[in-house]
């Protein structure tokens, strides 16, 4: 799977990388996210996440060649 975040998640991650993990839903990999920065999680569990440009829920089931997106809540003014 390709990964992208944006915003605050660009401190804890590269801003694209990939996850070879097989992972089953999103929920799975918000989990492993976590898993390889904790420190990331309060901002994850505010995120939504993308798979090919369209927003999905958590139960979405994953597929290896996915074009992910995690996006954290932004704020402006």
């Amino acid at each position: 799977m390709n990964i992208e975040v944006f915003a605050g998640l660009k401190a804890f991650y590269d801003k694209r990388f990939v996850v070879e993990e097989q992972l089953v839903s999103i929920a799975d990999l918000k989990t492993y996210l976590i898993g390889r920065s904790p420190e990331a999680a309060s901002i994850l569990q505010a995120s939504r996440f993308a798979v090919n440009d369209e927003l999905v829920a958590l139960n979405y089931n994953l597929k290896a060649d996915d074009n992910i997106s995690v996006i954290p809540p932004s704020s402006g003014g």
